[in-house]
């Protein structure tokens, strides 16, 4: 079974930074196109960030140029370096697949990003 665990949020203050980890176990992320979602309180789930199996990346307009994803296959480990935060920023934020052909696992636990002053 696949089992997704996020950690790393926290609160910060407006242009701050905070990294996110997602630790996989029961997939292989090296072959598997993986992405950072959020959700704040009163919309809808969106992806901020993809990473493919070829490390090429993709980012809401939203983020790029802050936000950075990164994978270590040996550790089974996907990243988000999330700078210059913003209050907009607040939300959970989750990790999972992001791919149209490979089915998606169960949600995680996910973990809060709070950005206020």
């Amino acid at each position: 079974q696949v089992h997704l665990v996020e950690s790393g949020g926290g609160l910060v203050q407006p242009g701050g930074s905070l990294r996110l980890s997602c630790a996989a176990s029961g997939i292989i992320l090296s072959i598997n196109a993986m992405g950072w979602y959020r959700q704040a309180p009163g919309k809808q789930r969106e992806l901020v960030a993809r990473i493919i199996s070829n490390g090429n990346t993709v980012y809401a307009d939203s983020v790029k140029g802050r936000f950075t994803i990164s994978r270590d296959n040996a550790k089974n480990t996907v990243y988000l370096q999330m700078n210059n935060l913003k209050p907009e920023d607040t939300a959970v934020y989750y990790c999972n697949t992001a791919s149209s052909i490979t089915p998606m696992p169960n949600w995680g636990q996910g973990t809060q990003v709070t950005v206020s002053s």
